[in-house]
């Protein structure tokens, strides 16, 4: 299943250790990049601004998993930010971003 996260419905996004980003799926690129390879490379800390930098300097920093919902233009996504390692060496981190239909069910299970 090479490259399995090409063609699925959400936002797979990766960057290294120091924050370069090293992969965007189809998504991604269409909803970061117009459909092009133009951020592949690039610092993931200048897309940010503000708060959102300083978040994601401290998830370089401290590894941890960062979770959250968004909306925005009318749709609602849930971010999950976490890190990645190889061999127990921290590699960089992995963003999905997955967009959430008004009608979610939430099952609780025993």
């Amino acid at each position: 299943m090479e490259n399995w996260d090409e063609e699925v419905a959400f936002s797979v996004t990766v960057c290294d250790a120091n924050g370069t980003i090293k992969r965007m799926n189809k998504k991604s690129k269409e909803v970061f990049a117009k459909g092009k390879d133009v951020l592949m490379g690039a610092d993931a800390a200048k897309c940010h601004h503000g708060a959102t930098k300083q978040k994601f300097v401290e998830l370089l920093k401290n590894q941890n998993v960062h979770c959250y919902t968004i909306q925005k233009n009318g749709a609602r996504k849930l971010i999950y930010q976490a890190p990645v390692y190889k061999n127990g060496e921290f590699s960089g981190y992995v963003e999905l971003s997955l967009p959430i239909p008004e009608d979610l069910p939430h099952f609780v299970r025993n």
